[in-house]
């Protein structure tokens, strides 16, 4: 069971790592619909005010949650599929 949970380290890292290009790509969708601009406002804009930053700053950490929970959640099931054990064991 550990070994499972050992071999699925790499395969949790590579989910993670397409859950943020995901979630990046999914969030500048997002931006565009809510805002009508190309671009979010960075925390550094001297153009943009604190309301626009932070809002910005929020729903893409909202959406960065949620992409990578539903990745997260979907490669543990698919693994526990495939070897029959949960990546994360039980506690």
């Amino acid at each position: 069971m550990k070994a499972a949970a050992v071999v699925y380290k790499p395969v949790g890292l590579a989910v993670g790592a397409l859950g943020g290009v995901l979630a990046g790509a999914v969030f500048k969708q997002v931006w565009q619909w809510v805002a009508h601009e190309d671009d979010a406002p960075d925390a550094t804009d001297e153009d943009r005010g604190w309301r626009q930053v932070l809002i910005a700053a929020t729903l893409q950490g909202a959406v960065f949650a949620l992409v990578k929970a539903a990745l997260d959640r979907s490669g543990a099931a698919a693994w526990k599929r495939v070897t029959g054990v949960w990546p994360g064991g039980r506690r």
